[in-house]
């Protein structure tokens, strides 16, 4: 059997009203939010006492969303530096297709965004760049050339 799609990437964020205006700026929908917990939250994260606050978040397309969560209980834990370059094993980030990587970076700025490396470019193909977004997570930018 094969898997149908990839339904969510899911991040834990400390502020998620902060992480929720960071990803809407960048142009994502607010679908909506929520609270999670109950036995059947404990099963699923093998955590006792689960409860969060959730939001979730689509692209423009409909084809992928992110969850953001942030946890009431138990705490949530940090196991290092939020600002740990890209080859940590484990560290992922989140790459976006944007129509104009420039105006984007401008755009997240004042919600935090700090660029990782700088913007580069790929043959004539792309520009890319990493930025550093809510909660440290590196959030990949990549526009397309004609």
């Amino acid at each position: 059997m094969a898997i149908q799609r990839m339904d969510n990437v899911g991040i834990v964020v400390e502020d998620l009203d902060a992480a929720v205006a960071f990803f809407v700026e960048l142009g994502m929908e607010l679908e909506g939010r929520g609270e999670v917990e109950g036995p059947f939250a404990d099963r699923c994260t093998g955590l006792d006492g689960v409860h969060c606050d959730i939001a979730m978040l689509r692209t423009p397309d409909g084809h992928s969303r992110l969850e953001l969560a942030r946890y009431r209980s138990p705490v949530a834990t940090a196991d290092g530096p939020r600002d740990r370059p890209h080859n940590v094993l484990g560290t992922h980030r989140v790459m976006f297709a944007v129509d104009d990587l420039e105006d984007t970076v401008a755009r997240l700025r004042p919600y935090g965004a700090e660029l990782v490396g700088g913007i580069a470019r790929f043959e004539d193909s792309y520009l890319l760049c990493y930025v550093r977004g809510p909660e440290g997570v590196i959030v990949g930018l990549a526009e397309q050339l004609r």
